[in-house]
């Protein structure tokens, strides 16, 4: 459309039809809720670059149509996004702010102090439970211990750790993320 009077038609058709069509909108069923507006304004779009509005008899129906149109293409479009997946997200934080390397020194710190008040058979076993990922049964082979020498260290070790550290701290280090440089 690129005449005056043609422009004053879409304008009024904008204002007329605008909430009607963002209703037929949200009943489609490719259409989310926060896209209404845009599709909207794609539909109204389409229509201005038409360029022969005074062809169209019946401004509404020719609106909804285009409106159908684009809500098929939106959803299709949609259909072939691959979806949000938030897992990784707390990753996203910048782990290299001073007051995050701060916190992850003194949280290692912590942690390698109450590792020190563990004897040497309760921290190989620790080790080898938490950061290889060994069973008691396969530490026992590994250290030439018995299992129940090696369930014994285990079981004394993590009741230190347990008085020692804090809760959080304590499941860092259970994760690994203490040993590996993960948060």
């Amino acid at each position: 459309m690129t005449t005056v009077e043609a422009k004053r038609k879409l304008t009024y058709w904008f204002r007329q039809w605008r909430d009607p069509l963002h209703k037929f909108l949200l009943g489609r069923s490719g259409v989310r809720a926060a896209d209404v507006e845009d599709v909207g304004q794609e539909v109204f779009l389409r229509l201005m670059r038409y360029g022969k509005g005074e062809l169209v008899e019946h401004p509404r129906a020719y609106l909804y149509k285009i409106a159908a149109n684009v809500a098929a293409e939106w959803s299709m479009r949609a259909s072939n996004r691959s979806p949000h997946d938030d897992r990784g997200l707390e990753t996203l934080v910048d782990s290299d702010q001073p007051d995050t390397v701060l916190l992850r020194t003194q949280s290692r710190d912590e942690v390698n102090r109450a590792l020190g008040t563990l004897s040497a058979q309760q921290l190989t076993v620790l080790r080898l439970f938490f950061d290889e990922e060994l069973g008691h049964r396969q530490i026992a082979e590994r250290t030439g211990q018995t299992l129940r020498s090696v369930r014994r260290h285990f079981a004394r070790g993590y009741e230190k750790l347990r008085h020692e550290l804090d809760p959080h701290l304590l499941s860092a280090y259970e994760r690994g993320a203490m040993n590996h440089g993960r948060d």
